[in-house]
């Protein structure tokens, strides 16, 4: 594994995850209570032995530059790294990123290295675990040119995706963007029968879609970026090589979902608490990797805590009621505390290391106030909730709101992070 290379595209401004991307980047955003989406790809990395990752950035990635200072460090003597390539000024251009491939063409040297063979292609906002070294095999065995990672779809969940039409050697022979019709389905349909030989029990699906992973022969990727003015893998780059390259299906039958909208960031973290989660962090052999914050167990005092996640460093106080929710680090939530069907993602650092917010500072304290009730939200970090404040759908539609205080994106109430709710504060 030591020719392959890794790049992770995380530099879009992630505007559908808006205001969770007002000051962060996408693959920064915080998830399941302790880790960052960019950990999701970077652990699946290291847990398939690759160890040489670039992450290219151009958004707010302020605190993503830091979390992976803090987090990925590897030893002097495997030369492995986690390189962030931001977009900057050089002397061939000033442009910025102007879509994936633009921004790995912008990189090219990295890849030109005479030690590469195969250059791998990620995205920073997916959640799944992966064994690359498995899609390697696969594009050797094939003598493939490029593969790309497909998971298997029912035709009604097929208009959201990009869907792969597959001879029976499982070359790539089509792609279509979000098939709509009967007619269009029936372009890209690929037997149940041969998705159960490929050892995946098909379940009556019929649909192939792509994860927007992509493995290239590094040879292949660098005439094609040089070649071609084309900006993007999925939507330029990728179709074109079906076209003159043998491109083949690397079929994946796990947990997989692409964390893009406010609702699935929501719903894939509420399910995260539930008994038996899709997606499980506890796996021996292949963990999930974050930054240790060294921070003290949680400290709970009478109260009652349902199908939740419950981070490091928490407080909470006697009577408070945590149902289906995910509570994020250094939360401290106070007396008869009302939550349920939330992500409270909890705090950058304690208040009472900062002297200076507490003196002439008749705000609440950072954390959510004695009495306050939160149902369907998605609280952000570092805000502040006063006592009795209620934060609930309370018959709002599922257009999207802005409140002088919060929003609503898909049906969820939104608190941006540092916002401040007086005591009392209803929605």
């Amino acid at each position: 594994m030591k020719n392959v290379v890794s790049l992770i595209l995380g530099g879009g401004k992630g505007t559908r995850l808006f205001p969770l991307t007002q000051f962060r980047s996408k693959p920064a955003v915080p998830l399941a209570g302790k880790y960052r989406l960019i950990d999701i790809p970077i652990s699946n990395c290291i847990n398939s032995e690759l160890s040489r990752i670039y992450l290219l950035t151009q958004f707010n990635s302020v605190s993503l530059h830091r979390h992976i200072r803090q987090t990925y460090k590897f030893d002097s003597f495997g030369g492995g790294f986690v390189e962030i390539l931001a977009a900057q000024q050089t002397m061939e251009g000033t442009d910025w990123y102007q879509g994936t491939a633009d921004a790995v063409r912008k990189n090219i040297r990295c890849i030109e290295q005479s030690d590469i063979d195969y250059v791998l292609i990620l995205s920073g906002d997916q959640l799944y675990r992966m064994d690359y070294a498995e899609m390697l095999t696969n594009h050797i065995e094939s003598n493939a040119d490029v593969s790309i990672a497909t998971v298997p779809l029912s035709s009604e969940q097929a208009a959201a995706f990009g869907i792969m039409r597959v001879d029976d050697s499982g070359r790539v022979k089509g792609f279509l963007e979000k098939p709509q019709t009967e007619e269009e389905l029936k372009m890209v349909r690929t037997p149940p029968e041969w998705i159960d030989q490929q050892g995946i029990e098909s379940r009556g699906r019929d649909c192939l879609a792509s994860m927007g992973i992509y493995l290239f022969n590094r040879d292949l990727l660098v005439d094609l970026l040089k070649k071609t003015d084309y900006e993007d893998f999925g939507k330029e780059i990728f179709p074109m090589s079906i076209r003159t390259h043998k491109v083949h299906a690397h079929l994946f039958d796990g947990y997989w979902e692409d964390i893009g909208t406010i609702r699935s960031f929501y719903d894939a973290n509420l399910a995260l608490a539930h008994p038996n989660p899709p997606f499980d962090f506890v796996v021996e052999k292949s963990p999930i990797y974050s930054r240790p914050r060294f921070l003290p167990p949680t400290r709970c005092e009478g109260v009652t805590i349902k199908r939740s996640l419950i981070a490091d460093g928490c407080e909470i106080d006697e009577g408070a009621v945590i149902e289906n929710s995910v509570i994020g680090l250094r939360c401290r939530i106070g007396k008869n505390v009302t939550i349920r069907n939330s992500v409270i993602m909890g705090a950058d650092y304690y208040q009472d290391e900062c002297k200076e917010t507490l003196e002439n500072d008749d705000r609440p304290a950072i954390g959510i106030g004695d009495g306050a009730y939160i149902d369907g939200a998605i609280v952000d970090k570092n805000c502040r909730v006063g006592k009795n404040a209620r934060i609930e759908p309370n018959g709002h539609s599922e257009q999207d709101f802005d409140h002088t205080d919060v929003l609503i994106r898909d049906g969820i109430i939104v608190v941006p992070k540092g916002t401040v709710l007086a005591d009392g504060w209803k929605l």
